[in-house]
């Protein structure tokens, strides 16, 4: 384009040499005449306003190629001082807590930096059991192979996970309010739970949950405490303050850095102080949304909530958490389910608590100042990357079929559509930060194991039930037994036997360090 610009304006000066050259003629002959001269006069301001107009176009066009909207200051953010971006990170991707949109700024990240991932054998790393260091693709031993990021699904094991990540690693989470949790496990996994299949209704689900829970049955780990199961711990242990503030206690000891989906955008902005990573890195649009029913009266706020946490179904609004009612319970159930999910309330009431005061040593101020500016950049880029002013759409109405989002049986899961037109470097910049996360596991496959990337058929379905977008129904690593022990009693792991494990884990770290031994693998 530029090219051509370039040309015409070439074109302008020669017609106007050319131009100047045949008045002059006519002024040198004496055939000049007052309407001549008025049409000379008019017939040189078109061509100037004309060589004028493409002088502007070509301008701007050299100022757009020159600069894409991705490499301005603007992607940088504010000024983080001297320190070094972290690249050693485990993420425990937890779900139903907006991961899946955590996970694709780490895969962005890394992809851009060249930077190595321990990608599982399939789409998790052995979820729902509790992870092993021979589920990371090409893994051999500690120390063979330096991986920078990990984060795909897993049931968390802090000692087989130091087998894989080096001893600098930066661990990080993210929870959810477990009500709101309930209800979105209860959409997705309706068809795949026996516990929430056998319910009717959530509501009838929290009126009565024994009356449909069996903890000997595969998959119903996502009836009850997945938080904590994710964390790798017994989600099926009887409440007690102490056997609470034990877990709460471990996990703080591994994880420097808890995120709160209902407050996503203040979330992003700690994560970004503590890896050090420009601001563009944790700009992101929302992924593996479902597609909502309207908003009840007081459900949503229209901030951050209407642009981006549709997707995790949260809001957040002020100091309080603003959970999204996607189903119509009562208040009595509400707290039905936070007695359900008694150890996870825990959990949520103690690190929510920690992340604000995070915030307050943080500065009000200045969180409000640089969320108002990863708002605005957000928006930027969606007016600049997406369809439809960004809005999401449903699957079947994207035309590139390699960003379509996997649906599951029961919710529909939404995506996106590029904006037209792109110029390669800005397409490829914004195709990242939308590309769903299964599609985008294989492309960083591809490319870390050097194979040309095939055909992305969607994952077999192992006879488990509706295939849900980014959860651990795409693909099982472990082997069906028949329906039963596998996610409930199989793996099962007490607490205490957890922490010996963890403090075991700690112990070796101390002594690797003191004797010098290499870790980073």
């Amino acid at each position: 384009m530029a090219r051509n610009i370039s040309s015409n304006l070439t074109a302008c000066i020669l017609i106007l040499d050319k131009s100047a050259l045949v008045m002059l003629r006519w002024l040198v002959g004496g055939r000049v005449g007052p309407v001549w001269m008025w049409k000379a006069l008019l017939f040189f301001v078109a061509i100037g306003f004309a060589c004028q107009l493409l002088g502007v176009i070509f301008n701007k066009s050299m100022h757009t190629a020159g600069r894409s909207i991705f490499t301005s200051p603007d992607a940088q953010g504010p000024s983080l001082g001297s320190c070094q971006p972290h690249t050693h990170i485990m993420f425990l991707k937890t779900h139903k807590t907006a991961s899946s949109t955590v996970l694709n700024m780490l895969y962005r990240f890394g992809e851009e930096r060249d930077l190595r991932f321990a990608l599982p054998l399939g789409y998790q790393l052995g979820y729902p059991l509790p992870f092993n260091a021979h589920r990371v693709k090409g893994y051999q031993s500690r120390g063979a192979m330096e991986y920078h990021i990990m984060g795909n699904h897993m049931r968390f094991n802090k000692p087989e996970v130091e087998k894989v990540m080096p001893a600098d690693t930066f661990y990080f989470s993210i929870i959810r309010n477990p009500v709101a949790l309930a209800e979105s496990s209860f959409a997705y996994y309706k068809e795949v739970a026996p516990a929430f299949r056998k319910a009717k209704t959530l509501g009838d689900f929290a009126d009565d949950p024994r009356k449909y829970y069996d903890p000997r049955l595969r998959n119903n780990h996502y009836a009850r405490n997945l938080l904590l199961f994710d964390f790798g711990m017994d989600h099926n242990d009887n409440f007690s303050e102490a056997l609470a503030q034990r877990a709460e206690k471990m996990i703080r000891q591994t994880f420097k850095l808890i995120l709160v989906s209902e407050y996503f955008d203040q979330s992003m902005i700690l994560l970004r102080h503590a890896l050090c990573w420009p601001l563009d890195a944790v700009v992101s649009f929302s992924l593996n949304a479902r597609q909502q029913k309207p908003s009840i009266p007081g459900g949503m706020s229209a901030s951050w909530v209407g642009k981006v946490a549709t997707a995790a179904g949260v809001a957040g609004k002020g100091g309080r958490s603003q959970a999204k009612t996607a189903t119509n319970i009562t208040e009595d159930q509400r707290e039905k389910l936070r007695q359900w999910n008694a150890l996870d309330w825990h959990l949520y009431k103690s690190f929510n608590q920690t992340f604000w005061e995070e915030i307050h040593r943080f500065g009000h101020p200045q969180m409000e100042e640089e969320v108002a500016l990863l708002r605005m950049r957000r928006e930027d880029l969606a007016r600049v990357c997406l369809r439809d002013g960004g809005k999401p759409v449903e699957a079947h109405r994207i035309r590139d079929k390699n960003i379509r989002p996997y649906q599951s049986g029961l919710v529909k899961i939404l995506g996106y559509e590029l904006q037209p037109g792109l110029d390669n470097a800005t397409r490829m910049s914004c195709l990242r930060m939308i590309r769903p996360e299964i599609q985008y596991k294989d492309v960083l496959d591809a490319k870390q194991f050097l194979r040309p990337l095939a055909a992305q058929p969607q994952p077999v379905q192992q006879n488990q039930g509706p295939m849900v977008a980014g959860s651990s129904l795409l693909r099982q690593d472990s082997p069906r037994t028949g329906g039963r022990l596998v996610g409930g009693e199989a793996g099962r792991r007490t607490v205490e036997e957890v922490e010996r494990d963890w403090a075991r884990s700690r112990s070796m770290r101390r002594n690797q360090t003191l004797i010098g031994e290499p870790d980073k693998g």
